[in-house]
Formats: structure tokens, sequence, C-alpha cells
């Protein structure tokens, strides 16, 4: 690869972070510099195979592009980088991030369940969708910034995942519902008697404000579990997305609050001096 054609991918992914997963995207300024690189990869990756399932029009086709990422991960440890640009600013990290290719292939095996429309039945259940994809990821961020400390930390990055994923997926309710999908579990839906139909409808009502209202409360549990630990310093900056759970939840659990025809967008420079201000404190 000459330098040319990766700056230019890396350019491109960095626009395709900003797009698409801003929240990331604002934590980058709080890496140190020789780590970024790394990270607008990673997570140039990790919004990549998030977008299958709305980038396909069937299931078979979305695993095609899967197995397309994991046959690339394996091509890129033999020293091939294949015509992305994620791609190629993966394999142009390699040699300080060491990416873990067995982890990143978990990744890709969660986001396969994206491609089923089929609700997860309990929030256990949707825990675990959440650990496999959004705490993974942080680990993987956190072993880009800090190597083998990261493991130190791996309770805190399990819960802060969690509870990162939990709050996205509420935020991305009306979204979701719009696709035919739907990431609140049955047992939730049938406590709080509601029709799933209502929601694809984008009915908002007051038994699904209490559903929310309970999938908010045990993200804002993992997120206090989370921050119960000490974390060092140098990873801070790959836990700083959770740090907006907060503004979000507090957002989506106002009373009167209707998903489907409200924002829960917090402006940037808010997030931003947020951020700053965890990351000056050491805390996320």
């Amino acid at each position: 690869m000459d330098e040319r054609s990766i700056a230019e991918s890396m350019h491109a992914c960095l626009n395709e972070v900003r797009r698409l997963d801003h929240d990331r995207f604002l934590s980058l300024q709080f890496a140190p510099a020789a780590k970024r690189p790394a990270l607008i990869a990673l997570y140039a990756f990790n919004a990549e195979i998030a977008r299958v399932p709305e980038v396909v029009s069937e299931p078979m086709l979305g695993q095609i592009r899967l197995q397309w990422w994991r046959d690339t991960l394996e091509a890129m440890k033999r020293g091939e980088a294949r015509g992305h640009e994620a791609a190629v600013a993966l394999a142009a990290t390699d040699d300080t991030a060491h990416w873990p290719v067995d982890e990143m292939v978990q990744l890709i095996d969660a986001r396969e369940r994206d491609l089923d429309d089929a609700p997860f039945e309990t929030l256990s259940d949707l825990e675990i969708y959440a650990e496999g994809t959004s705490s993974r990821l942080m680990m993987l961020a956190a072993q880009a910034i800090a190597g083998p400390e990261a493991r130190a930390a791996s309770d805190a990055i399990k819960a802060a995942g969690i509870a990162y994923a939990l709050t996205g997926l509420l935020r991305a309710l009306p979204a979701h519902a719009s696709q035919g999908r739907l990431y609140l579990p049955l047992d939730l839906l049938r406590s709080h008697d509601i029709d799933p139909h209502r929601i694809f409808a984008g009915e908002m009502s007051e038994n699904l404000s209490r559903a929310i209202g309970e999938v908010a409360a045990r993200a804002r549990t993992l997120l206090a579990e989370a921050r119960s630990y000490r974390v060092g310093r140098a990873l801070v900056p790959a836990l700083l997305p959770a740090s907006a759970c907060d503004r979000y939840l507090k957002i989506v659990t106002a009373p009167g609050f209707d998903p489907f025809r409200q924002s829960t967008e917090v402006p940037a420079f808010a997030r931003q001096l947020r951020m700053a201000a965890k990351q000056l404190a050491g805390r996320f």
C-alpha cells in the first residue's frame, strides 16, 4: 500500500465515522494522536458491519457481506489489503494495533443477529447481544490504545458497553421501527401489554413509555456499575462515548417524550464539553 492510498482511505474512514458514529468521532480527539488512526479504522469497520441490514435487500446478502469481512480480516494477517477504505485502514494500522482477528470476527458474528427480524425474548438476551457488539468494540478500542492493560478494565468496559448499547437502541427505536425491526424484548412488551404493530406504526403510548423507562433504568444501573470501577486514565478515551448516556437517557425518559416525533439529538459542543471534563477528571 502506498502512503497516498492509505491517507485517502483514512480520510474516507474519518468521514464515515463522523457521519455514522458521531459520539465515537468526538471521542477521537481525546485519544493519543499516535493511536487515533487505529481507532478511526476500527470505528469505520464497526460502522460498516453495523449498517449491513440497512443496505441489503435480504438477509442472505447481508450474510455474504459479513463473510466478506471475515475473509478480509484473515487476509489482512497474511499481508493482503482488500479494496475497501476500512479494510485498508485496518491493514495500515495492524503494526501498531495488532488487531486480534478472532475477537473482531466475534464482533462480526454478533452483528449477524441484526439480520434476524425476530425480537429478543428477554432483556438478558438483549444484554448478551449488547455485550457482543458494543462492549466488544469498546474492548478492541481499549486494546488499541493501551494493549494488555485493557484487560484489567474488562468489567467496567462490559458494563459501559451494554449501557451505551441499550441507550443507543432506545434512541434508534423510531428508525428501527420504520425498518420493521424491534429491539425491545418480548417479555417487556408482554408485561406492559404493548402490541409491536403499534410501534411499527409509530404510535406512542403510556405503556411504551414505561417500557422505555425500564430499559433506561437498566442502562443507568449499568452505567453506575461501570463508573464504580477504577479505570486507568489511558483507557478513558475508549469509554468516553458512554459519557453521553446520561443526557440521552434524560431525554428519552422525560415526561411526555414521544420518540416518533421528537429528537434525542444533543448538540455536538455539549457532548464535546462533557467528554473534555470527563477526560480531565480521568473518568467517563
